[in-house]
This record gives structure tokens, sequence and C-alpha cells, in this order.
């Protein structure tokens, strides 16, 4: 089945690969947005406003604009993206042993009306002893991602179960994106 070209408001090269495999044609146009939380702000409020927020900021007339935002909640708590080696290490320590949340926030945008979409997966880490800790920050795969880890990647080894989208822990809920394009788009 044909879908519309998009705009993705993203420079993510993990967003941009889902999109390419699930056969979704698209441009980039980067969305310089803040991605400041706001104090008290529900995490799927978060990544909902910050989706739109990114959609909205590129958005032209006659485009289908997409913009996404995900975050790694763990015990009601956001771990966004780690500021430090420091910072990764104490995310992937709270994530050794548990259950955490993955939130994508999904806003499709057309003529000037937006759709946002929420999807949630549930992901339980094994147990993380210190030395696989700190190997797994010194191969640097925690840098510049939610939660300090890749789920496609060396951290792939960590994970012991997830319940849902696995294409949202990767950065894009792609059958969201697809049922989106769909209703109206």
């Amino acid at each position: 089945m044909a879908l519309p070209t998009i705009v993705l408001a993203s420079a993510s090269p993990r967003r941009a690969a889902l999109l390419r495999a699930a056969g979704i044609s698209f441009s980039v146009r980067v969305a310089n947005v803040d991605e400041t939380q706001f104090p008290d702000e529900a995490p799927d409020i978060y990544v909902a406003r910050l989706s739109r927020t990114k959609a909205l900021a590129v958005a032209q007339p006659d485009e289908i604009v997409l913009g996404a935002d995900t975050t790694v909640v763990v015990g009601g708590k956001t771990a966004g993206k780690p500021i430090d080696i420091e910072d990764a290490k104490r995310m992937l320590r709270l994530l050794s042993s548990n259950w955490h949340e993955v939130l994508t926030g999904v806003t499709l945008v057309r003529k000037g009306e937006s759709l946002t979409e929420v999807a949630t997966t549930r992901v339980k880490f094994a147990a993380m002893t210190e030395e696989e800790i700190a190997w797994y920050v010194k191969s640097g795969e925690p840098d510049d991602k939610a939660g300090a880890y890749a789920i496609q990647g060396l951290a792939s080894r960590f994970i012991e179960r997830i319940e849902g989208s696995y294409s949202n822990v990767v950065g894009l809920p792609i059958e969201t994106v697809y049922k989106m394009l769909g209703v109206g788009y």
C-alpha cells in the first residue's frame, strides 16, 4: 500500500532507519527546540508536547510532518539522555534487574492540524554487574540515548523481556506511525 511522503522533524539516524525499513518515504528537516521537561510534567505529557512542538516547528503547508520524542521512565521518573559517563552509569544501575517503560510521543501535522499519540513499551533488564555497566558505558553506545541504552545494539544482551513495540524502544513506533498515516492523512 502506497503511503504519502512525509517530513521527519528529527536528525535521529535510528528513526530514519526504521522509516526506511518500513518503506515509508521521507525527507528530513531538523527541528531545533528546547527539550527541557517542565517541573511536575508527567512523562506521557512531556513526550506528546515535544513531538508536537518539533512537528509544528518545521511544518509547511501541503506537507505531512512527523515529530517524535522518546523517553525512558523508571520508578515513575523520567530518565532522559545521560549528561555524562557517571549519569549513564547511574541510569543503568536503576535499570538493572528492573522493569521500565519507554514512551514515544508521535505527532503528524498536516495543513495546520495535528494528531498525537503516545506509545508505551515495557522492558525488563537483566541484572548488570558493575563491570558490565563500566564496559557498556565505555563502548560509547549509551551516549545520546534515552535511558542510556540502545536495545538494537550491545545492550540487547541485557534485555530479558519486552512487552509492546520493539521499534518504539529503538525510537519510533512504526506501527503507530502507519496507523496514523491511514487516519485521514
